[in-house]
């Protein structure tokens, strides 16, 4: 089994490279797990879109 980990500022730039990774391979997919995180630096909100595949 191996695990690819994607951290991203946006959502759509997270999704964008889960499905570029999962179309330029030829793996069998066991599970993805999602995590968003928030940050707040004086007036801003930072946030975190990360997630990782596990596959054989």
């Amino acid at each position: 089994m191996k695990v690819k980990i994607f951290d991203e500022n946006h959502e759509k730039d997270l999704e964008l490279a889960i499905n570029d990774f999962l179309c330029d391979n030829e793996i069998d997919v066991v599970e993805i797990k999602y995590q968003v995180a928030i940050c707040v630096s004086g007036e801003e909100q930072i946030y975190c879109f990360s997630a990782m595949i596990i596959y054989s």
